[in-house]
């Protein structure tokens, strides 16, 4: 005879939320919940998009933090400008 795996019921799942708002209040558990589901969707996004768009937007924030115009610029443009500031930073 295979033995299953333990699941939780409705019953156990009641009284785990039960716990749950015990411990952490009604309200936090709403932040925390909240919390999750955003740090879950923003996961989501980015597996799911190609990683030349992560990277894009990646090197498009670093240029925008160091002061760099990126509106209008290609890619090659924009590295090249951050190589040029982080040179002239070094002298």
């Amino acid at each position: 005879m295979k033995k299953v795996a333990w699941r939780p019921g409705l019953p156990e799942l009641i009284l785990i939320f039960a716990i749950l708002i015990f411990i952490f209040g009604a309200k936090r558990l709403k932040e925390i919940a909240r919390g999750t589901g955003e740090a879950v969707r923003e996961f989501k996004r980015a597996v799911s998009e190609p990683p030349e768009k992560r990277d894009m937007e990646a090197v498009m924030e670093a240029a925008r933090k160091m002061g760099i115009e990126t509106e209008g610029k290609s890619l090659k443009q924009i590295l090249k400008e951050m190589d040029e500031k982080i040179s002239e930073e070094k002298n």
